[in-house]
């Protein structure tokens, strides 16, 4: 729903390699699934992942020496201007997702 959208954004940012669009879950960012489960667009940016899989990744070693400057950049270039600028000015607000149905009540225990 939202991905043409999303794909028009990204066209001035191809040469900073932005040229992924996907609507799988990575299966890394498990905070977007709670909004995904009301129904609220959740979404994600993938970067190289440089150290995402080491022990200082969300660890008490996740420190601010570890930051990649030239990542930081671009990640700052990337979602501050279309896709928090951009969302923020549009006369529509993002395409939502179907509300999941109810689940039937559990009985008492």
């Amino acid at each position: 729903m939202v991905a043409p959208i999303f794909s028009a954004w990204m066209v001035p940012f191809h040469d900073l390699g932005m040229n992924t669009l996907t609507i799988r879950n990575t299966g890394r960012h498990r905070s977007t699934l709670a909004f995904n489960a009301v129904g609220l667009p959740g979404f994600q940016f993938i970067q190289d992942p440089l150290d995402y899989d080491t022990r200082t990744h969300h660890s008490n070693m996740d420190v601010y020496e570890r930051i990649q400057e030239p990542d930081m950049k671009q990640m700052a270039v990337i979602g501050g201007l279309p896709f928090v600028y951009l969302t923020a000015n549009r006369d529509e607000m993002l395409p939502r997702k179907p509300l999941p149905k109810p689940q039937p009540a559990r009985p008492p225990m």
